[in-house]
């Protein structure tokens, strides 16, 4: 998987800024409940109701409505600190898999002499897949190696054929399909996202889009020859707008965090963390949802120092 911040500056439609210095909530769970006399959402609140000044309905931030700059920073603070302290024990548990030339070989798709020459190819050559030297030397085809690769994943084989790039842009910020090899395929009945990869899959990332969009993710293998179009075709399609930000700790990403929820004062936010970056995630509806929706929406990543 290639490292995230070296992939930033390459990424095109990114503003980039710098700053010095457990129960998860799920998408669509509770609603906020607007009204004339709107009650703020902070559980350290020391006036609880609305300013003259302040609107009654924006900014919510996790289903919540807050009073105040500094009661939205509190609530930031909250989100930022669960995902730091609870993560770890919600990601999936890591099993070992089986090599993909042992996989091959128990199952007769391979013979001995031609997964040593593979290797032998790969281990001179420095470089390249083991299932491409499989398939440049002509000991297997193309889909032998998806099909493998799925096994040895325990994923199914996902097909490009109704990918719509355009219709399936919003679900995830460009900067992560690129940096982290993903392909969001399609949306079925508005509640499953296939999410494609062309080697292996990446669970952490594939439950973050479930806790920030509600749907249910099915992640699997597309065939090489499918997916590298497929995914340079949705790199080129329109995002929503993305601004990245780089903090050297939690108070720092809270602090800036906080400043984008009260700039763009959104009817609906989220905060999850992917890998080593959160992902906040501002809609104007009040209704948000993750394929094409009502008005607009803005993602905000931030990179917090090192993990």
């Amino acid at each position: 998987m290639p490292l995230l911040k070296a992939s930033l500056p390459s990424i095109p439609g990114i503003v980039a800024a710098r700053v010095d210095s457990a129960a998860f909530p799920q998408a669509g769970q509770g609603r906020f409940r607007r009204g004339l006399l709107a009650h703020c959402s902070n559980p350290a609140c020391r006036s609880g109701w609305l300013h003259l000044w302040r609107s009654p309905t924006v900014p919510v931030f996790e289903d919540g409505w807050t009073c105040s700059a500094e009661c939205t920073a509190a609530r930031v603070g909250s989100a930022v600190a669960r995902e730091f302290g609870g993560m770890e024990s919600a990601r999936p548990d890591h099993r070992h898999r089986i090599p993909l030339g042992l996989l091959m070989l128990e199952h007769g798709w391979i013979t001995q002499s031609q997964l040593r020459r593979a290797v032998d190819a790969q281990k001179r050559a420095g470089a390249g897949r083991l299932g491409s030297w499989l398939v440049r030397q002509g000991a297997a085809t193309e889909s032998v190696i998806t099909r493998a690769l799925a096994l040895q994943w325990s994923c199914p084989v996902l097909s490009t054929e109704l990918h719509d790039p355009a219709r399936v842009s919003t679900v995830i910020p460009r900067l992560f399909v690129d940096a982290f090899g993903a392909l969001p395929l399609r949306v079925s009945a508005g509640r499953t996202l296939y999410l494609g990869f062309e080697e292996s899959l990446d669970p952490a990332l594939a439950l973050s889009i479930e806790r920030m969009t509600g749907l249910r993710v099915v992640s699997g293998i597309v065939q090489e020859s499918c997916f590298r179009p497929a995914h340079g075709r949705l790199i080129e399609t329109k995002f929503p707008p993305v601004e990245l930000i780089e903090s050297v700790s939690e108070t720092a990403a809270t602090r800036t965090l906080a400043r984008c929820v009260e700039r763009f004062r959104p009817a609906a936010a989220r905060l999850v963390r992917v890998h080593e970056c959160l992902w906040l995630r501002m809609w104007d509806a009040a209704d948000p949802r993750p394929l094409h929706g009502p008005g607009k929406m803005e993602d905000v990543i931030c990179l917090v120092g090192a993990f």
